[in-house]
């Protein structure tokens, strides 16, 4: 089964590349995976105290996931997966879709602020020539009537 990968961050533009991975899975009859990546500079601490801060990014990386998951079952009917990584997110994005070949397609969130779409996007993309896999860049701005028309 083809599987849209799409990553969960702290981004409000993260939503929507939610909504658009979850519904493109349901109209596809594909899959949807979710990758967290936790950044190593988050634990520059004493182990101890690195150990409960890694721990700490866990859960609440689960308890987003939870309830992205409980909407994509609810509304679209797609069951996802977790994969939580830790390192730099770019290198573990790459990585884990090398290491999965159910992965289809890369789906991530642009913002639209002064800064530009967001590292993700802005990193990914130079990298887009090389990827085994196509890039989604779903707009924050797409109210999610305009992302029911085109997915």
């Amino acid at each position: 089964m083809r599987k849209f990968l799409v990553v969960l961050d702290d981004t409000r533009e993260c939503l929507n590349a939610m909504r658009f991975a979850a519904m493109r899975a349901a109209a596809t009859h594909g899959g949807v995976e979710i990758l967290s990546v936790i950044p190593p500079d988050e634990f520059n601490h004493w182990i101890g105290v690195g150990e409960v801060m890694r721990a700490e990014a866990r859960e609440r990386i689960e308890a987003h996931f939870n309830v992205f998951a409980k909407w994509m079952r609810d509304k679209q009917g797609v069951d996802p997966t977790l994969v939580i990584r830790e390192g730099e997110p770019v290198d573990e994005i790459l990585a884990h879709i090398r290491e999965t070949p159910e992965i289809g397609v890369l789906v991530l969130g642009a913002g639209s602020d002064k800064g530009g779409p967001g590292p993700l996007v802005t990193k990914l993309t130079k990298t887009a020539g090389s990827l085994p896999v196509p890039i989604t860049v779903v707009p924050v701005e797409l109210s999610k009537e305009q992302l029911e028309q085109i997915t």
